[in-house]
């Protein structure tokens, strides 16, 4: 026999759930968009896809992915749903690695989260294209003991530059 609602013990109410305020600010992208945009073009870009040719495949214009990569329009759950299928990643992909002051926001205004202007997001050297087709050339390298000596003559070339 069940037993009713009202005997089960405390139940979720308006004073127990938790609420997330966002202050929209005019050109400035939510870190979530921003994020979740920049692990798009990430996969895109290690698979070799043109913003073109991943919108062929979804049915959007190029812009139209260009924005999503940026940040600057907001990526909706059944479009989501179809970009995770033709870049063949889970959903949950794209929201991995989130920085933890994005995870952990609440009432934070938007400008104090870290990365969130789109010239902010173009310039993270992780989400460049000469980075991903640096990864993507490097992994190519079939040989593992030449890819860790590659792998060291950019380690001692980004030192030896620092040192100047």
């Amino acid at each position: 026999m069940d037993t009713p609602p009202s005997t089960r013990g405390p139940q979720p109410g308006p004073s127990s759930v938790r609420k997330i305020t966002r202050r929209r600010v005019p050109g400035v992208a939510d870190p979530v968009d921003v994020h979740v945009g920049s692990r798009v073009r990430l996969r895109r870009t290690l698979l070799g896809l043109s913003q073109e040719k991943l919108g062929e495949a979804v049915g959007l214009t190029f812009q139209q992915i260009q924005k999503y990569e940026r940040g600057a329009n907001r990526i909706g759950a059944s479009r989501m749903y179809d970009l995770s299928h033709v870049l063949d990643v889970p959903v949950s992909f794209f929201f991995e690695d989130m920085p933890d002051e994005i995870k952990k926001r609440d009432d934070t205004p938007a400008d104090s989260l870290g990365v969130h202007t789109l010239e902010e997001a173009d310039k993270d050297p992780l989400t460049r294209r000469e980075t991903l087709e640096l990864v993507r050339a490097y992994y190519k390298v079939g040989n593992a003991a030449v890819r860790k000596r590659v792998f060291e003559l950019i380690k001692s070339l980004a030192k030896m530059n620092a040192d100047y």
